[in-house]
């Protein structure tokens, strides 16, 4: 009889011990919500401006002044970046358009304390940058989207314009 029940808890154990395993490890016993749903947005922390200005000047060969000078312009850039995001009265537009403006502004008094050769290597490095960033946004909408948008054909390869269905006779010329 002691063998009995010590054999069913032992039983019982193992069984909601493999219940608990199998489930999603980021999802609770009680809760039924998809995780896709319930998992927050991943929140990033802002770059030190101190670690940007050190890395860019070593990218770009950058005196120990001139990564001084830039380290509170990187600093101002971010608190400004940083107040167009979190400003709800904002439309995407507008919020876009002062988010341009404010790097633009920021790149300009940054090129102002470089040598010719480092603007052009800075130009260069931002370049490959907006290069990256296009091809990954390119990459997240084929995943969200793979048969939503057709694929772009060359100019001359694309298939003529298919006609609508017209319910009138054609008119003569």
């Amino acid at each position: 009889m002691r063998t009995t029940k010590i054999s069913v808890s032992l039983l019982g154990s193992a069984l909601f011990t493999g219940l608990a395993m199998a489930q999603d490890p980021g999802q609770s016993q009680y809760d039924s919500a998809p995780a896709a749903q319930s998992m927050p947005m991943r929140q990033r922390r802002p770059p030190n401006p101190a670690h940007q200005a050190r890395r860019l000047g070593r990218q770009l060969g950058l005196s120990a002044g001139q990564v001084r000078q830039i380290e509170p312009m990187i600093a101002e850039r971010q608190q400004l970046l940083e107040n167009v995001r979190t400003d709800p009265t904002l439309t995407p537009q507008q919020r876009r358009a002062q988010m341009r403006t404010i790097l633009r502004d920021s790149n300009n008094r940054m090129e102002a304390v470089m040598s010719d050769s480092q603007k052009q290597q800075y130009e260069q490095i931002m370049q490959a940058r907006r290069e990256a960033r296009r091809q990954r946004m390119q990459q997240r909408a084929q995943q969200q989207a793979p048969d939503a948008a057709p694929q772009q054909q060359a100019p001359d390869q694309q298939a003529p314009p298919q006609q609508a269905p017209q319910d009138q006779t054609p008119q003569q010329q």
